[in-house]
């Protein structure tokens, strides 16, 4: 083998055939070449390896059904990506003469009329309550294969954005990843499940900020109860830290859900980081005093330097839907997220 072909080998994820490496190659030109070829590339080897490695049968449908599942979700919910959508959770087992239904369906309709669409598990509850509020046209349905029939409800029944998943991790995974809100209802195992998880993605960094509102009607102690194990549970024992409880509001009002997801996108748009720098995307540039007033609060925040405005950096040059949009840059400790959504809050309130 040629030196300079075994240097290349070393540096890239590739196989050990270098017949194999060519063809795969040619396959994925063959295809259409596009920026993204390198990715389909490994993709391509990384299931050729599975065939040197013999792994398991059940291993591979594993892979296989998890890769088509998303393939096909992220193909439903492409067109309509530059749309806001909330994702809903809530028990199966409410009936529509519960006042938690009444308050899902009344949300639903309020964040449609705000111009979000609605995501569920298009199954019956909540699930039922939310994409009866929405409408149809305004409704994604993500519905779990499960040892006993899981109906799909009426609203969603055979429409184009419904999508059934035979995993759970698949299926969460576009709850969270294809929404840019959550909005939790009383509910079963499963709601708490996708509860702890979207604020575990979001504690821990491997989520962006975003509103996670826990609703129950005035009376109720489903999330007060919650709440009171969290802070004696969890807290008081030095299990989170209290800027944690920033990741989640609570509320008994429809009208007040609704403007807390939505007033998060009030000026904050949207965020990445950049090397060690975090970027925060605005609808409007923040004004002098207004930094100042998020340099002396949020300094705790920092590793070194202050937050500055500044306008798209160089690695930012692939992204032309935020290229007009102002920013600030920080060096973020990557680990006080509850802390960073608080700052995002006084951010959306500045100017009111």
């Amino acid at each position: 083998m040629p030196e300079n072909l075994k240097t290349q080998q070393s540096s890239v994820y590739a196989l050990k055939s270098d017949k194999l490496n060519r063809a795969v190659q040619k396959l994925v030109a063959d295809s259409g070449a596009s920026e993204n070829s390198d990715l389909l590339t490994q993709m391509i080897v990384t299931a050729l390896k599975l065939q040197d490695e013999q792994i398991d049968r059940g291993d591979l449908k594993i892979l296989n059904t998890s890769l088509k599942e998303l393939r096909w979700a992220f193909r439903v919910f492409r067109p309509y990506r530059h749309i806001h959508k909330v994702s809903l959770f809530g028990s199966a087992r409410t009936k529509p003469n519960d006042p938690v239904f009444k308050a899902a369906k009344e949300f639903s309709s309020l964040m449609v009329e705000s111009g979000w669409m609605i995501v569920t598990g298009g199954s019956s509850g909540i699930m039922h309550a939310g994409n009866e509020g929405a409408g149809r046209a305004r409704s994604f349905g993500a519905n779990i294969r499960l040892p006993f029939a899981q109906a799909v409800n009426p609203v969603m029944q055979d429409d184009r954005k419904l999508i059934h998943f035979k995993y759970f991790f698949t299926r969460k995974l576009i709850f969270v990843k294809e929404s840019d809100a959550l909005c939790l209802f009383p509910g079963g195992f499963g709601t708490l499940d996708e509860g702890y998880e979207s604020l575990t993605l979001v504690q821990t960094g491997k989520m962006m900020p975003r509103p996670i509102v826990l609703f129950e009607p005035k009376g109720g102690t489903y999330w007060r109860s919650w709440l009171a194990f969290l802070k004696r549970s969890l807290l008081a024992q030095n299990m989170i830290d209290r800027d944690d409880l920033n990741l989640f509001e609570m509320t008994n009002s429809v009208r007040e859900a609704r403007d807390l997801i939505v007033n998060f996108y009030r000026i904050y748009h949207s965020m990445r980081f950049v090397g060690d720098r975090l970027v925060l995307r605005l609808k409007r540039p923040l004004g002098t005093a207004e930094l100042s007033v998020l340099n002396r609060s949020y300094q705790d925040l920092l590793v070194k330097g202050k937050i500055e405005s500044s306008g798209p950096l160089a690695a930012e040059s692939n992204d032309s839907h935020t290229a007009s949009l102002p920013r600030l840059i920080l060096h973020f400790d990557k680990k006080s997220f509850g802390r960073l959504k608080a700052m995002i809050k006084t951010i959306n309130q500045m100017g009111e």
